[in-house]
């Protein structure tokens, strides 16, 4: 692993520096597991949104991961080329396309999610479950203050 960057120990304890540390670490784990696949993470996140949501008109599809309209086509010009995904009329409105996950797609979904899953584990690692459980409760309440836990969060 790549040696953490100087910080003065005041910074070090700041929560805002740990979590940057610890999401930089998450990234390139999930990037590079993620790789063994030839899959990039913007692409993997599109995959499975339309895995999830799917079919969904390409608009929809970018606000709800937050891509750039711009972007958007391209990864999903990239995904339909690897035939991962389909681009049709959107039967609602022909002025838009319908994208949808192809088999292909669901096959490379299950896959790259095994590969995620391992580079979380890894993540994780030093962790108890129980210890996982309250990081992920903990973590949801700093990046959504306000919202009322679910009735899975710990």
């Amino acid at each position: 692993m790549a040696e953490t960057p100087y910080a003065p120990a005041r910074i070090r304890a700041l929560p805002s520096w740990l979590l940057g540390r610890a999401a930089a670490r998450g990234h390139r784990l999930v990037a590079e597991a993620l790789a063994e696949e030839g899959m990039r993470m913007m692409h993997h996140a599109v995959l499975s949104a339309v895995g999830e949501l799917g079919p969904v008109s390409q608009a929809e599809l970018g606000r709800s991961v937050g891509i750039d309209p711009k972007d958007m086509v391209a990864v999903v010009n990239d995904l339909q080329a690897d035939g991962l995904v389909t681009r049709t009329p959107d039967p609602r409105d022909r002025r838009k396309n319908a994208i949808e996950i192809s088999a292909a797609g669901e096959r490379t979904l299950r896959r790259t999610e095994k590969l995620g899953d391992r580079a979380n584990d890894e993540l994780t690692a030093g962790l108890t479950p129980a210890e996982r459980e309250q990081l992920m409760a903990l973590l949801a309440r700093v990046v959504n203050p306000g919202e009322k836990p679910g009735p899975d969060a710990g």
